[in-house]
């Protein structure tokens, strides 16, 4: 591999002009051809098998549109009453102007008769029910908005507040994530400035950064039209784009200082740090990108696509690493040094420095130094044991959103549960006899109406062959509250069948709580096969890394204390509230169950970043004759302020997206920042160099039956480079490989 890497690099220094014209074109193609097509986020929560697909499916032949659900579009006067003349006349033209609108299948006026539940006492306050002829995942934003501006146009007109919720309100709640993003740039540049001293070379990985991310967002956007892509998507791809493709191209700018130091002619080095640390860029990229594919383990649709699109990010961030990167490098050539702000410390004072203090401490004190790392983790950790897996919150959004302000005013006049209908599905053996008054739908209706936890229901409704019905449950409680989750599991094991009992009845419980019910259900019971994939395939990659198997021991080991203790500050903040003001929240709000699955791929494959830089690091000074403890002090010492540093870049990118006014996003941003801070700090840089202290010349055993069956790699080719210069100089190499 390191062969490769070191043709291509070379290729791409001679011919930096054509590959950075290729990128730029590239990348405006991309994002051209990307905003004509528009943005096609779907929200669509399919789970093959589980009940409330069923519900989905019974309902779709025969009651096409109430499969897709309903939106409220909240409207309530100020003063006065919705029944007054002239608010009325509004209310009347909104719902018949909605009727008349795309994509509408369905409407129903709170003035009427039909919807006269969906009137408060006080009659200041009423929704319109949207029943939508398409997927409400399948709308765009504007699409949305369209819908949403026919009923308020004549009842703002009228004076009236409108505010939308359910899936269309979601859909144009959604917080912009520029602010995040900037913030973690701006955090980004101070740090590389500070790490390689001069402006000029701080540029380099955020304009590399930047141009992968751009064509990672266009990729992503173009998918829409084809696949099944989530609204929270782009911005998880942003997130993770942002934070690799700096810290990648930190990695291999780094090593190029040290050619350069070492007295390596520019374009020799450059051609050499991509061969060296773009090989443990590759093999990081690899790792994290494997980490996020095996989410298609879980079998659930929305979580594959995710770990897809995230994919993505992280493999153009390393296509820029190792071809853009080396080309604006050979273009800077000596400025690279240029506009410097600090100077960088000499080999005598990095030996002197903090960092040599703080290994050579460990080295002498191993024990107390893992002592100290695990009164640190498994405190943290201790919440962990109370985590439960929800879904999201609407109730937690900023009330500058129209879905929050919806979300209120029917909480208010409505009661909470109304938000989150459960759809009660029914399939029937034989048609119905005397319509709804049927004894089966009778009784099925009486028995959920009697459930604890049951507000009320709504009108059963039975389709033209009488075999098809449905009807709504309203739950007591909200529809993120885990009362309501509960509710759903009574109705699905008590209720129900004791309603089918006798009867040639199926009925399913369904709706979007349901589904998300389900989709908690489904990945709790796949988290730990999860678990086990990423760790297996995690100990092969550092298998084939460093040919032993201890040091891939401790690495899985080291990763599970640093991200349950990271799953433990996540329950303790949101889900049991402790500091959530700090980061905008009012008070405690349900973890979504998909964001502990996506943080241990993500970090799992993020925490191999850092110990193949740090491991690889101390095995080049074994290789060099150093014993293990003086080995693993000079690789510490070598390694811990570049992990630093971009461990650093990592949580400011990371925890920016705090900012973002969606709960789910701020559940990742406070998740993968803590993960990186107890990763890089506590494991990386005292833990992990404490326990290869205590090992000794153990970390690196490799039984002799694995070490013949293992391909031979080498991830920064020292062995190529050794080999390479005892070899007289046969000309020019070939673009790609050498020879």
């Amino acid at each position: 591999m390191t062969g490769v890497l070191y043709g291509l690099a070379r290729f791409c220094v001679r011919r930096r002009w054509v590959v950075l014209g290729a990128w730029l074109v590239a990348t405006i193609a991309l994002v051209v051809v990307s905003h004509r097509l528009g943005d096609n986020t779907n929200d669509n929560l399919s789970l093959p098998g589980t009940d409330s697909q069923h519900a989905t499916q019974t309902l779709t032949s025969s009651f096409p549109a109430q499969a897709n659900g309903t939106s409220p579009i909240v409207l309530h006067a100020k003063t006065g009453k919705l029944t007054d003349q002239n608010n009325a006349n509004a209310v009347n033209q909104a719902a018949a102007n909605l009727s008349e609108t795309k994509d509408v299948a369905a409407v129903v006026n709170p003035l009427t008769p039909q919807g006269a539940s969906a009137l408060s006492k006080d009659q200041a306050t009423g929704y319109i029910s949207v029943t939508l002829a398409v997927s409400p995942g399948s709308l765009s934003k504007s699409d949305a908005q369209t819908i949403i501006d026919a009923a308020a146009k004549p009842a703002k007109a009228a004076g009236l507040q409108v505010e939308t919720g359910g899936q269309l309100g979601q859909k144009v709640s959604k917080p912009s994530t520029e602010s995040s993003e900037l913030v973690g740039i701006i955090a980004a540049m101070v740090i590389l400035t500070i790490t390689f001293g001069t402006i000029t070379s701080m540029l380099l990985p955020i304009v590399t950064a930047i141009f992968a991310l751009l064509s990672t967002l266009a990729v992503i956007r173009m998918l829409g039209h084809v696949a099944t892509v989530p609204t929270v998507a782009p911005t998880l791809a942003t997130m993770i784009g942002l934070g690799v493709g700096i810290d990648y191209a930190l990695f291999i700018v780094t090593r190029h200082f040290r050619g350069l130091h070492d007295g390596l002619p520019i374009d020799e080095s450059i051609a050499r740090a991509a061969a060296t640390s773009g090989g443990a860029v590759f093999f990081a990229g690899c790792t994290v990108t494997i980490a996020l594919v095996s989410l298609a383990v879980a079998g659930i649709p929305l979580v594959t696509t995710m770990g897809l699109m995230a994919a993505i990010s992280v493999v153009i961030a390393v296509l820029a690493a190792l071809t853009l990167l080396p080309a604006e490098l050979a273009l800077l050539g000596p400025r690279i040094n240029s506009l410097r702000v600090r100077h960088p410390a000499t080999d005598e004072e990095v030996r002197n420095g903090l960092w040599a203090k703080w290994a050579h401490e460990i080295a002498k004190l191993p024990i107390v130094a893992g002592l100290a790392a695990l009164a640190i983790l498994i405190p943290l950790a201790i919440p962990l044991l109370s985590l439960t897996l929800g879904q999201q919150d609407v109730a937690a959004l900023s009330t500058s959103t129209t879905a929050r302000r919806a979300y209120d005013l029917i909480s208010e006049n409505f009661g909470a549960g109304v938000n989150g209908p459960l759809l009660i599905a029914v399939k029937l053996g034989s048609p119905a006899q005397n319509g709804t008054s049927d004894p089966r739908l009778a009784t099925l209706q009486k028995d959920v109406t009697a459930t604890a936890g049951v507000a009320g229901v709504s009108p059963m409704q039975l389709d033209k062959a009488a075999t098809t019905a449905y009807f709504n449950a309203i739950s007591k409680a909200g529809p993120a509250e885990t009362q309501t989750a509960d509710l759903v599991n009574k109705l699905r094991t008590s209720t129900i069948p004791n309603a089918e009992k006798g009867t040639d009845m199926r009925a399913y419980v369904g709706g979007s709580t349901a589904g998300y019910v389900d989709l908690a259900k489904r990945i709790s019971a796949k988290l730990p096969l999860q678990i086990a994939v990423v760790i297996a395939l995690s100990f092969l990659l550092l298998i084939l890394a460093f040919r032993t198997v201890v040091v891939p021991a401790q690495a899985a080991v080291m990763n599970l204390l640093s991200i349950g203790a990271s799953y433990g500050v996540l329950t303790a903040i949101f889900q049991l509230g402790w500091l959530s003001g700090a980061i905008g929240l009012k008070g405690a709000v349900p973890i979504v169950s998909y964001v502990p699955l996506f943080m241990f791929a993500i970090l799992f494959g993020l925490s191999m970043d850092y110990e193949v830089f740090l491991v690889s690091q101390i095995e080049e000074h074994v290789h060099a004759g150093e014993d293990n403890k003086s080995s693993v002090v000079s690789g510490l010492v070598t390694s811990a302020r570049v992990i630093t540093a971009a461990a650093l870049i990592m949580v400011f990118v990371f925890g920016s997206f705090v900012l973002n006014g969606d709960p789910t996003i701020k559940q990742f941003g406070v998740g993968l920042a803590v993960a990186v801070i107890l990763d890089a700090t506590v494991v990386r840089c005292l833990l992990v160099p404490a326990l290869m202290v205590l090992v000794g010349d153990r970390n690196w055993f490799m039984p002799k039956w694995l070490d013949r069956v293992t391909p031979r790699i080498s991830i920064e080719g020292a062995e190529y480079f050794a080999q390479r210069d005892r070899i007289p100089d046969r000309g020019p190499e070939p673009s790609f490989t050498p020879s």
